[in-house]
Parts: structure tokens; C-alpha cells; sequence
């Protein structure tokens, strides 16, 4: 791969250097495209092709990238890729300037060029733009992928996304869900009176989560400090202030690997309401993703890794532990010690983690996670999980060894996470205390204690309902896209040797 970057092709090379030569040229003869500032085009590749029959015949000024010459003597067509698509270029020279013309001739795929002309219909029926004078606008040095399908290596298609956009249509599509995505959340939120906010990147603690955080330095304050792994303990302190419904959307940066479903930087939404559980959540989360569907993709029905995926309202709520009953035959309810757990669980093969407590919840957990996670197909919510990983989420009434908590998979992804949010502080210190505790036995990605959160927590606050969605891999689903480097403009990447 670097091989690759660093020692292009000889005829790559050659065509690099005669393009220098033409801008030589050019910049000698008082013509350097690159000190042009701007071009007023009115009209693109989509509204001429949208409108046609209101506008064949009339004058437009369009601008983009070619992206093909095909020429015939005194006739040239080419393609011109702009903001919308792309739309054929007609230009004859007895219908131009001939300076202009020949000039025209010189340029190179990849060139950026502004084109007064008027929209027709070539005699093959194409719409198109029949041009009565280009201007260079802007000189591609590097050649572009060879006929468009030369840059298939997906590493390098991250690595140079610019030119991924350029020559892979699709691949925009992507982003452009994304867009419509983020914009859909903010407006179904605001149209349910939650307020957004910004809280801080940077912190003195690492905290509302479970994860190794990164670490930077402040040099005036001389102290580390942690780049957010979550955003829950600010909003739940606005909570507290009583700013009774909000959300943030923003990124999240944990260090941790990369995989298909993974990257160290990703963006999430938090919203916090009060008086509200992790049922109203659960609600909420449902008629956003799907009504999101409908929306930007006009059906609940998508596919997403190999999968025909339903997203009709109605999703099934389970239970952690029925899950685990239906999917591995244990009934955890009816195991009444740490050590039975223990070993019921490795009995199907589950190991706990070496740095996790022997308990009946972690037991619980790791035969989910290991098991039946990867079973889930259909959109379905997992309640109900144990104390022992749900640090800030409140105890079940009904049975203190398990939480208000959910998470939603599809295609055995988790896509969200939700409580019936902790407000007990003394609850609170206890597990916070119990992931000092993890800490200290060498799990780095156990919390931290937040004194200032507890002492926000004492002020007392409502009965809230919380909810993280991991904006990435929602529109995965939306897209149908594999890995989760197909929706972030600019994946993290090694460095190249």
C-alpha cells in the first residue's frame, strides 16, 4: 500500500509532468486559472435535468469537474461532474471562439472548469449543456483513477476521500443520509421541547461510561486531561439545574480498536428528560429510527449485512436474562449464588473477564454478550441489565440485582443505550466507588469518582430518562453500509510508513 502512494506508475508519472508543462504554459501567457476567485453559475446538473423542458433552449452557467472528453475533430463531449451529478458538455468549434476552442482541447479530466452555455437535447436524446465558452477554473495536477474505477483499494479510498467522492458516486450518497439523519434527530427532538446543548471535550475526570479514554495535557493548568468517552454527567447536571429535557449531539472519542463497528473517534446523541423512565425511552428511540426510515428512505424495510431488516413500530422488549433462558437454556432467575452462576455459565463455555468480579450479574452479562448478542437480528430491545455493568442506571424496583436498563440491536449491533437514570447519591458513591475499586485492580476503562456529580446528585434530581444513540452506526443501518469507515468522511488511519 505505501509502495503504491509513494512510487506512482511511470505513466502516471508522465502525465503528472505534462500537466505541469501545460500550467508553465499557461501561467506564462498571463493565464493562471489559479488566480480566478470566483464563478457565478445559476444553475446545476440536477435542476437542468429536473427541468428541462422549462429551460431547453435558455442560457445557464454551470460549474464542476470534468470527468471525461470524448472527442470528434471540430466536436467535443465530455462530462461535468458538479455539487448535484454530472451532465454531458457539448462544445463545437464553429459555435465557440477558436481560441477558445483550442484552449478547451488542452484541458484534462480532472479539470475544474465554469461553462456559459445553453441547455439542448443532443440528437441521441441526452440532456445537455451546449457550451459557448469554458473557462479553466482551477488545473488538476494528478491524473484521476483510470476511467473511474482505479481507486477500489479501499485503505486508499479512506485515506484520500477527496478523490473517493470524485470518482465513486455512491459513496457521497452515503454522507448526504448522514446529513439528512443528523438534521432529522435535531428536529424531532426540538419538536418535542428538548433544548440542544454543548458541554465540554475535555475533562478532569473520565466518566459516564465504561472505557479507556485519551489523554492529553493542559499546559497552562499543567494537569492531564481526558477527552470525553461520554457526555451523560454534564447533561445530567443540567438536569439537576432544571433544564428538564436536552440533548447534545457530538463526538466521542474512546481509545480503543478498530473494527467494522468501531472507530476511536465516533459521534453520538445523549438526551436526558425528566420524570420519565427508560420505558419512555425506549418509545422515543423506536419512533425516531423509525420514523427516520420512512423519512429519508420512504419504507421500514432495509437491508443491512446480508439481512432484510424490518423497522415497522412494534419492536419486541426482552429481558437480559429471557434472553439468555431462550437462546442458552439457563434460567438465571432461579440460581441464587455468585458461584452457581459462575458456574452455569461456564458450563456453555463463558469465561468472566479476569479483572470482573465472580458475581451472578457478570455471569449474566458475559453469557448475553458472548452468546446471544450475536443472534439478534430483528430490531429488539434488551432490558433489564445487571447492577454489576450499569454504574449510573437506577436499581429494578422489583428485583435490586438488575437496572431500568436497555439496549437496542439490530444485525446483533447495539445501536443505543438507555436508563431509568441512578438519582440516588448514595447509590451513586457506592459504585462509583466500585469502579475506583476495577480501577485500581488494573481495569483501565473502569470509571472515576465525580465528587462534584455526587454533590449535584444531593441537590436532588427528578426521575429521569437518558438515552445514548450512536449516530454511525444508525446510518450503517440507513445506508447499508458494512463498516462503519463508509460513514465518517475521515476514518482514523495508521500513519503510512
Amino acid at each position: 500500500m505505501a509502495e503504491q502512494m509513494k512510487k506512482p506508475e511511470p505513466d502516471l508519472s508522465e502525465q503528472t509532468r505534462v500537466r505541469r508543462e501545460k500550467l508553465v504554459e499557461l501561467q506564462a501567457a498571463g493565464e493562471d486559472p489559479f488566480q480566478l476567485t470566483r464563478f457565478d453559475w445559476d444553475a446545476t446538473s440536477r435542476q437542468i435535468k429536473e427541468n428541462f423542458d422549462a429551460m431547453e433552449g435558455k442560457p445557464v452557467k454551470i460549474a464542476g469537474r470534468l470527468m471525461s472528453k470524448r472527442g470528434m475533430g471540430k466536436v467535443s463531449f465530455c462530462d461535468l461532474q458538479d455539487k448535484d451529478g454530472r451532465i454531458q458538455l457539448y462544445a463545437r468549434q464553429d459555435e465557440m471562439d477558436e481560441t477558445v476552442y483550442k484552449k478547451f482541447k488542452k484541458f484534462d479530466i480532472g479539470d475544474i472548469v465554469g461553462v456559459d452555455g445553453e441547455v439542448f437535447r443532443t440528437q441521441r436524446g441526452e440532456m445537455s449543456v451546449r457550451a459557448k465558452h469554458i473557462t479553466l477554473l482551477s488545473k488538476s495536477l494528478l491524473p484521476l483513477p483510470e476511467k473511474f474505477h482505479g481507486l477500489q483499494d479501499r485503505e486508499l479510498r479512506y485515506r484520500q476521500r477527496y478523490v473517493d467522492l470524485m470518482v465513486n458516486p455512491d459513496v457521497k450518497n452515503n454522507f448526504l443520509v448522514r446529513s439528512k439523519f443528523i438534521k432529522h434527530v435535531r428536529d424531532f427532538m426540538d419538536g418535542r421541547g428538548y433544548i440542544e446543548v454543548e458541554t465540554p471535550v475535555l475533562n478532569t475526570i473520565s466518566g459516564g461510561a465504561t472505557a479507556r479514554p485519551f489523554i492529553t495535557h493542559h499546559n497552562t493548568l499543567d494537569i492531564d486531561m481526558y477527552m470525553r468517552i461520554a457526555t451523560e454527567l454534564p447533561l445530567k447536571r443540567l438536569i439537576v439545574g432544571g433544564m428538564d429535557r436536552v440533548y447534545e449531539i457530538g463526538r466521542i472519542f474512546r481509545n480503543e480498536g478498530m473494527d467494522p463497528k468501531h472507530n476511536p473517534e465516533f459521534t453520538t446523541i445523549e438526551l436526558y428528560q425528566a420524570y420519565a423512565d427508560f420505558n419512555d425511552m425506549m418509545d422515543l428511540f423506536e419512533d425516531l429510527l423509525s420514523s427516520a426510515a420512512q423519512k429519508l428512505l420512504g419504507t421500514y424495510q432495509v437491508q443491512w449485512q446480508g439481512e432484510d431488516i424490518d423497522l415497522t413500530p412494534g419492536w419486541p422488549r426482552m429481558p437480559m436474562h429471557e434472553a439468555v433462558k431462550q437462546y442458552c437454556g439457563i434460567d438465571f432467575m432461579t440460581i441464587g449464588s455468585d458461584e452457581e452462576a459462575v458456574a452455569a455459565a461456564k458450563s456453555i463455555g463463558v469465561e468472566l473477564p479476569e479483572t470482573a468480579d465472580k458475581t451472578w450479574g457478570n455471569a449474566l452479562y458475559e453469557c448475553f454478550d458472548q452468546k446471544v448478542e450475536e443472534k439478534l437480528i430483528q430490531p429488539t430491545f434488551i432490558t433489564m441489565h445487571p447492577v454489576d455493568v450499569s454504574p449510573l442506571a437506577k436499581r429494578s424496583p422489583k428485583d435490586p440485582r438488575l437496572t431500568e436498563r436497555f439496549e437496542l440491536f439490530i444485525c446483533h449491533s447495539e445501536m443505543g443505550n438507555a436508563f431509568s437514570e441512578l438519582n440516588d447519591p448514595i447509590d451513586q458513591r457506592q459504585r462509583f466507588q466500585k469502579q475506583v475499586e476495577m480501577r485500581a485492580k488494573g481495569d483501565d476503562e473502569a470509571g472515576m469518582m465525580d465528587e462534584d456529580f455526587l454533590t449535584a446528585l444531593e441537590y436532588g434530581m427528578p426521575p429521569t430518562g437518558g438515552l445514548g444513540i450512536g449516530i454511525d452506526r444508525c446510518v450503517m443501518l440507513l445506508t447499508g453500509a458494512d463498516t462503519i469507515r463508509d460513514v465518517i468522511l475521515f476514518p482514523t488511519m495508521k500513519p503510512l510508513d
